[in-house]
């Protein structure tokens, strides 16, 4: 949406600014047409003043009257009744006792007030169709106006936004840089200590200080590829869910309040192009989304795959825990939005982002008797 929306405001404020050029030179060429016809009829009714002489003045009325409808003035007159004796461009053919004249008369007076002239009786006149035309080009420009404030302010918004998160990628992958050399260092630390382990339990430890020694390569890792486009290799599911689900596995209550963390997926192949890296991290956000809704209570996280037509795989992740408000529901992609006192409030948008910018997907929340359940649609 964030690109194709500059492209459609551009395209609206192009084709506007396009017909309003037309457009007005539309209505100056008939500008010059109404001022050559002003010029003919007072010319003619000049010439007929000089030449005195009953059939010179009547071919003056006669030439006015032309004039008048050569003009588009729609116009009725009527006598002292209201009873129609002359009309003129009128929008419809109709005779002078139609009930659509009367009817008309009264939408001339709504435009125009009407003339009393002595011997011609009430005159009744709209305005002429460059009137109405001119009438348009006020509401042209304030619209035209609007659309370049709005796409000003949104090519602002956009722009800074755009800054925003290029000082966020450059933190994130100097972050990862950071981490490196420590990450090095343990690693050597590590590998010495493990030639001199002879202990049970210090060989245990040493087991999982590599788990955690690969945990966070995994997270500089990731952090490294913000900013960055995400990659397009074959990513096996199944082996994505599993992984993810051991993860959480270990590291879940599994005395007091005990949170049970399992996978399903069928025996076939799921495979979709992706960036693994990227997509584990998208998933682990709604499992650590769903472990903290467990929180204090206990309960059980399911992630599941499935096959979809066309070639798509559906990741679903949900909980039996006490699920999300509906009054919550419209808010819980935003950035920085948050039901916990200690949350930053970015894993659910940053899951989004992944799924849906990244890898043109979908990420939603499902609709659920109990607990939250989210989907995941990649193809």
């Amino acid at each position: 949406m964030r690109r194709v929306a500059p492209v459609v405001a551009a395209l609206a404020v192009a084709v506007l600014l396009t017909w309003y050029v037309v457009y007005s030179r539309g209505v100056v060429r008939e500008l010059r047409r109404e001022a050559s016809r002003s010029g003919k009829m007072y010319a003619r009714v000049f010439r007929a003043l000089g030449e005195p002489g009953e059939e010179n003045s009547t071919s003056a009325l006669l030439d006015l009257a032309r004039h008048v409808r050569e003009m588009g003035v729609p116009l009725v007159v009527t006598d002292s009744r209201g009873t129609p004796t002359a009309v003129a461009n009128l929008p419809f053919d109709a005779p002078l006792d139609d009930p659509r004249v009367r009817a008309y008369v009264r939408e001339l007076d709504a435009e125009n007030p009407p003339l009393i002239e002595q011997g011609v009786g009430i005159v009744h006149f709209g305005n002429t169709p460059l009137v109405r035309g001119l009438r348009v080009i006020p509401i042209v420009q304030a619209v035209t106006l609007g659309f370049v404030l709005l796409a000003g302010a949104y090519g602002l918004r956009t722009r800074g936004r755009a800054d925003r998160e290029r000082v966020w990628a450059g933190m994130a992958r100097e972050s990862a840089h950071q981490l490196g050399t420590p990450l090095s260092s343990l690693s050597g630390w590590l590998e010495l200590l493990s030639e001199r382990a002879g202990d049970p339990l210090a060989t245990q430890a040493l087991v999982h200080m590599r788990g955690d020694l690969e945990r966070l390569d995994r997270v500089a890792n990731r952090f490294e590829r913000i900013g960055r486009p995400p990659r397009r290799d074959a990513v096996d599911v199944r082996a994505l869910v599993d992984g993810v689900a051991a993860y959480f596995q270990a590291r879940v209550p599994t005395l007091a309040h005990t949170i049970v963390v399992t996978a399903t997926h069928p025996e076939e192949a799921l495979t979709v192009d992706g960036d693994a890296v990227l997509l584990e991290w998208a998933i682990e956000a709604l499992v650590k989304n769903a472990i903290d809704a467990l929180a204090g209570r206990g309960g059980h996280v399911d992630i599941s795959a499935v096959a979809l037509p066309e070639r798509h795989v559906r990741v679903r992740v949900a909980d039996d825990g006490p699920g999300i408000p509906r009054e919550m529901r419209a808010r819980i992609f935003h950035a920085g939005f948050t039901t916990k006192s200690t949350g930053w409030g970015i894993g659910l948008s940053l899951a989004r982002r992944i799924i849906e910018e990244n890898h043109g997907g979908r990420l939603t929340l499902a609709s659920s008797d109990r607990g939250a359940v989210f989907d995941v649609i990649l193809g």
